[in-house]
């Protein structure tokens, strides 16, 4: 596996929280859960790993994955401990838990936390292995306008909830849902890493 290079910086000591998702299309929303859990968890950096094609949502609709990624790094520009990768590309991964398996593998010093929105926590227990992505990764979950009950109802909470981090902050409305629904591919309106409250 040496042959894989890592999207950003890796050391010794560092924690990196990775951050995968469609971002079809990338939005404001996916800028806040990175951003807030950098603050709150004291992360040095997040990989935004754009997937290839989400295993659970259908390919209709679905624009392509240089689209996404360009998408992603509009969204992401102007805060440099925010990385796009399209490492899951790369490695031909279509699951999460092959993908962690990986890179802790190929990076043993490197901490790494999984992230997501609380909108995803409620199906997270339909992820392939999801309890193996948990025992090799804690993970952190921002919690999203919608969703902030989530936490009260999802199965991996109730099952594993030793393993996952509740996060909250000010809250941000942006869905890709919604976006789409208005017929929109651009990324939405960003908010800068100055824009997010140093308190939360």
């Amino acid at each position: 596996m040496a042959w894989l290079r890592p999207p950003g910086p890796v050391a010794t000591g560092l924690t990196i929280g990775l951050f995968g998702g469609s971002f079809n299309p990338a939005h404001e929303g996916h800028r806040y859960v990175a951003e807030t859990a950098l603050k709150r968890l004291a992360l040095d950096y997040v990989w935004l790993l754009v997937s290839p094609q989400n295993p659970l949502k259908a390919t209709n609709g679905m624009m392509p994955l240089a689209r996404r990624l360009q998408g992603a790094r509009s969204m992401a520009r102007g805060n440099r401990r925010l990385i796009v990768s399209g490492l899951e590309d790369t490695i031909k991964s279509r699951y999460t838990n092959d993908t962690v398996r990986l890179l802790r593998t190929r990076f043993p010093q490197v901490r790494f936390v999984w992230l997501m929105g609380s909108d995803n926590l409620e199906q997270f227990h339909r992820w392939q292995h999801w309890r193996d992505i948990l025992n090799a990764v804690p993970a952190a979950v921002v919690l999203r306008p919608g969703f902030v009950l989530a936490p009260l109802k999802a199965k991996a909470i109730q099952a594993m909830g030793h393993r996952i981090r509740i996060v909250d902050g000010r809250r941000n409305e942006s869905s890709a849902t919604a976006i789409r629904a208005r017929g929109g591919e651009a990324t939405a309106q960003v908010i800068h890493s100055g824009d997010v409250p140093t308190h939360i």
